[in-house]
Order: structure tokens, then sequence, then C-alpha cells
């Protein structure tokens, strides 16, 4: 069973897409929902902790999968 109620696919787009597309996709989700994103850009694990830190959604952190990062997000 997934750690996560939703995924974003983001593997092969760069900064500041995997944010963005992030962002859209929470807004649609219920409050507590956790979102997985799968992004291949490293800059995403800066970008995607701010993000949050701004918009006061929780990072859960991240885990390697290969050449894919799995970045869990738990909506505000």
């Amino acid at each position: 069973m997934a750690d996560w109620d939703d995924m974003v696919d983001c593997e092969g787009l760069l900064c500041p897409l995997p944010v963005l597309r992030a962002r859209k996709r929470l807004l649609s989700l219920a409050p507590g929902t956790v979102l997985c994103i799968r992004a291949t850009d490293a800059m995403a694990l800066i970008d995607l902790p701010h993000f949050c830190a701004e918009a006061g959604h929780a990072y859960l952190g991240a885990r390697a999968e290969g050449a894919v990062t799995l970045h869990l997000i738990r909506r505000a």
C-alpha cells in the first residue's frame, strides 16, 4: 500500500515546474491529504520544502527510487 493519496509525475521537469505542479494539485486536494511528487530534478530537494514552509503544508520527506526522488507533502 502506498504512503500517499495522490501522485504528480514530474520526471524530467526542471525547476520551477515540480513546485508549480505540486501547488496546482494540492489546491484540489482535501486538507490532510498526502501528495507524492516524483521528480528527477535535484533542485526539488530544496524547492519543495521551501514551498511547503511558505504555503503552510507539511513536507514529510523524500526517498530515492533509482534516478527518481519521491517527495511527500501533507496538505495544510
